[in-house]
């Protein structure tokens, strides 16, 4: 018996990225901080005001982050990937746009797609298709697209533009890895603790705790940082940056990869963000579940770092290119 084990083990998560909980005790006390440094410089007015935002941000997104964890796991522990292997021709060119419609029948968190599109790429599925996947399963899965109908309630014309900007994306981001995408760039590895002993309920329960307790952590992170630009941030340089329409999609795609809230709460964030023009809010829900700091982490770890550069920003450019066509057509 090695009596180091519980050593070795805490010394590996030390030295491994972020854990769930830690994110969460780590927005909790940036919302205790903001709370107390804010409340001399923005008065009592502007402080409730930012309250006000913050709790209607976490209160209306919270059901369906639990809701998506609880999907999320489901599929991961139920759903084998050999589901959809089975789906996909094997032609790369046809089996891009079926993998992208797929990711809303099987639908997924940002993180749990990433290993998903791995084991597929082991079982044989082509990356054109696995990539496809990857992006599409956290952006149009139904879990999303009604909390962005929820979030904005009259406006149907946000979910449509939502399903068909991110999956346009999805779609030629495989297509593109087809003409372009190199083998070397791609090294997807299994890790270990992707499967848990104990069967489904077990794998199940993992799932849920990881899935949930890392997304309520960015869902605190994230309606903290919009509820601040709501009150700090002068209405008149929003205003004035939605003058400029590339400007405005630039800047809030870079606000929802800095953000990185899951793709079940951005929409209540978005929602939030009445200064910027509504195609502006378009390019951050597409962008958010394709390109964000913890998924380039994540495919860093998982692909290598030559691909996650690169498929990032290929991605992101891709994803505001998407929304700005759909927006204006749309929007």
């Amino acid at each position: 018996m090695d009596r180091l084990g519980p050593a070795k083990a805490l010394a590996e998560r030390l030295r491994g990225r972020i854990g769930s909980l830690e994110l969460l005790l780590v927005g909790l006390f940036l919302l205790l901080a903001l709370r107390f440094l804010t409340s001399g410089q923005i008065g009592s007015a502007g402080l409730q005001a930012w309250e006000t935002v913050f709790v209607a941000i976490c209160v209306q997104a919270l059901p369906f982050v639990v809701l998506g964890t609880v999907v999320s796991a489901a599929v991961a522990a139920l759903v084998p990937p050999s589901l959809l292997e089975r789906l996909l021709p094997r032609k790369a060119s046809l089996a891009v746009p079926i993998a992208g419609a797929a990711g809303a029948l099987l639908p997924g968190c940002e993180c749990a797609s990433i290993p998903v599109a791995s084991r597929l790429m082991a079982g044989g599925v082509a990356p054109a298709a696995s990539l496809a996947f990857l992006l599409s399963a956290p952006a149009i899965n139904p879990v999303v697209l009604t909390a962005t109908a929820v979030a904005f309630p009259g406006q149907p014309q946000m979910v449509w533009g939502r399903l068909l900007a991110s999956l346009l994306a999805s779609v030629v981001m495989g297509w593109l890895w087809i003409g372009f995408g190199r083998p070397e760039w791609l090294r997807p590895q299994l890790r270990s603790h992707e499967h848990h002993e104990g069967g489904r309920v077990r794998s199940f329960l993992a799932a849920l705790e990881h899935d949930f307790l890392q997304s309520a952590g960015f869902l605190v992170v994230g309606g903290l940082m919009a509820a601040t630009l709501n009150v700090l941030v002068p209405r008149s340089l929003l205003v004035g940056v939605g003058t400029v329409p590339v400007l405005n999609l630039l800047v809030l795609g870079l606000l929802a990869v800095v953000l990185a809230i899951c793709s079940e709460a951005d929409a209540f964030v978005a929602a939030s963000l009445t200064a910027v023009s509504p195609t502006a809010r378009l390019a951050f829900l597409v962008v958010g579940p394709m390109v964000d700091v913890k998924l380039i982490s994540l495919q860093a770890g998982t692909f290598g770092r030559a691909f996650a550069w690169r498929f990032s920003a290929a991605t992101f450019v891709v994803a505001v290119v998407c929304a700005g066509l759909v927006g204006g057509w749309l929007l």
